[in-house]
């Protein structure tokens, strides 16, 4: 599935909810269901500045596509990396690279979040494409 295809997806789903708490509840949900950092890799370069929680994620390649693993201290920051990463695992380093991330706006997420999280969800989307950069460049080489 594209990312594009991704997005348009999440943003049907948050469509589904009447209110906010019902979108803050299922975020919620959606961090259950995040691919885990193993705990011997919750080190402190793994830790995404600029989140007031505490949110570790971890980039590998595999077969020339991103898989990413995260893990937070707090359930709603759990649930927005759990988007984030949601959209962006298992997608070439370019197609992450080349991705717009204005789906967030339209679900109306950042809108919805303090700026401490807002500034978090900023450092996150950052932080993956950092990894992709990493990455691509790895795969030019």
């Amino acid at each position: 599935m594209t990312i594009k295809a991704i997005q348009e997806e999440l943003i049907e789903e948050f469509a589904m909810f009447d209110d906010w708490m019902q979108r803050y509840e299922y975020m919620i949900d959606l961090g259950k269901s995040l691919p885990l950092i193993q705990a011997k890799n919750k080190t402190d370069d793994r830790v995404i500045k600029g989140c007031q929680s505490k949110v570790w994620l971890e980039a590998e390649l595999k077969e020339d596509k991103m898989v990413f693993s995260a893990d937070s201290d707090a359930i709603i920051t759990k649930g927005i990396i759990a988007i984030l990463i949601r959209t962006f695992n298992h997608q070439t380093p370019t197609d992450i690279l080349n991705a717009n991330t204005d789906f967030i706006d339209k679900i109306g997420l950042k809108e919805h979040l303090s700026a401490t999280r807002a500034n978090g969800l900023t450092s996150m989307i950052k932080k993956l494409k950092l990894y992709a950069t990493a990455y691509q460049a790895k795969l030019n080489s």
